[in-house]
């Protein structure tokens, strides 16, 4: 059975890596249940209650919502890495386990617990604050490499969640896009790009990037 191992609420940190001098990047589980809502359209508030997001200008919004990565890749690093990887260590809200997120289709429907339902957005990118987070050598080239970048989350239907609630697949679009395959079109593999043009739910600014590299304008 697919479930919430934890929910992971920012803690901040200075982040020498840019000018905003503060990062939510380091998420540490908490106890009990917690809300989740709509953020809104503008770039900033999170979709979970206590959760805070520093860098407006690149984080947060509906489309950035909630962030999940599955235990199971976090273990993969914990191995690659040589140290223990807890829950939210990778800036995630939701430790999941049991899911296939790398899998899971732009449109895909979640629910979470009783109440709330989740819609697959788009991957997560790596940037200068998550390198520098992990401090590992060349961290985004090895990251960007293994292409298991977790997942974005819209909030479709608001509530309450916590650890231990059980995630169910509610729907599935008709294409195969998934968070795997639109993280290699974006990074590695551009000849991939098309084919990110059949799933609906991605967001609308990562569509309008998508179009003008295959129209072979600056992204």
């Amino acid at each position: 059975m697919a479930e919430v191992l934890s929910v992971n609420l920012a803690v901040p940190r200075p982040n020498p890596a840019k000018d905003v001098g503060v990062t939510g990047i380091d998420k540490h589980p908490v106890r009990g249940k917690v809300l989740v809502s709509v953020p809104g359209a503008r770039k900033g508030p999170s979709g979970l209650a206590g959760d805070t997001i520093y860098d407006t200008a690149h984080h947060g919004g509906d489309d950035q919502a909630v962030y999940a990565y599955a235990r199971e890749d976090l273990d993969h690093w914990a191995t690659e890495l040589g140290r223990e990887l807890r829950g939210g260590v990778f800036g995630e809200n939701l430790t999941t386990r049991g899911l296939d997120v790398t899998g899971a289709l732009i449109g895909e429907r979640w629910r979470v617990g009783d109440e709330v339902v989740l819609e697959v957005a788009d991957p997560r990118t790596p940037c200068g604050t998550f390198a520098n987070w992990m401090a590992e050598r060349g961290w985004i080239k090895r990251f960007t490499a293994h292409a298991a970048p977790g997942a974005y989350l819209r909030v479709i239907t608001p509530g309450e969640i916590q650890a231990g609630d059980p995630i169910t697949v509610v729907s599935r679009p008709d294409h195969d896009v998934t968070i795997g395959v639109t993280f290699r079109a974006l990074t590695t593999e551009p000849d991939l790009l098309p084919r990110l043009l059949a799933a609906d739910a991605l967001p609308v600014a990562v569509k309008a990037r998508v179009r003008r590299r295959i129209e072979g304008q600056p992204a």
